[in-house]
């Protein structure tokens, strides 16, 4: 082989060798650096960036209060602060209330599951008897009204007025009538 041959062999495996890198490597004009012609100076532009984020960096400190800048609580401490306001949150929402209602399932089975509970009580509460107020009664729900307190119906009313007869007579005078 010529040294011509020699010297074409090796430009092109220098030339394969020097494609398969730039397209491992990419194009350099794609670089978020302002160095985009020489990949030692992205580099250090990067590790530059690197260093002055490190140096104003934030510290870690459980006494730091609101407000505070650069530094930061640890986890456990911010564990801790979260797990003490969700505490504080639910009271405050629970105003109170004793162990028995202080879940939404506690208070969803205090109320049968029912979606309707207001509606419901709201409707029962309108076949109450009320005493400042006229109402509307199914005759079933007067019978179970006067059964429930034990009054008289109507017309067993108007049977005791029959058989009392005139209440607004003068007993007086028929008394005197009959002993004169």
């Amino acid at each position: 082989m010529s040294l011509e041959l020699k010297i074409a062999a090796l430009i092109t495996a220098v030339g394969g060798d020097v494609k398969a890198l730039t397209t491992k490597i990419g194009a350099t004009t794609s670089l978020t650096t302002t160095a985009k012609a020489n990949l030692v100076a992205a580099i250090n532009e990067v590790q530059a960036a690197v260093a002055t984020l490190q140096a104003g960096s934030t510290t870690i400190n459980d006494a730091a209060g609101n407000g505070d800048v650069n530094v930061t609580w640890s986890a456990d401490k911010i564990h801790d602060e979260i797990v003490a306001r969700v505490q504080a949150a639910k009271n405050d929402l629970l105003g109170g209330a004793g162990a028995a209602l202080d879940t939404l399932k506690e208070l969803a089975d205090a109320l049968n599951n029912d979606a309707s509970y207001a509606t419901n009580v709201a409707a029962m509460l309108t076949k109450r008897l009320a005493v400042d107020a006229v109402q509307t009664f199914t005759n079933a729900e007067k019978i179970q009204a006067r059964d429930n307190i034990g009054a008289a119906a109507g017309t067993e009313l108007q049977q005791l007025k029959t058989d009392l007869g005139n209440v607004d007579a003068d007993l007086v005078a028929l008394y005197n009538t009959a002993k004169a």
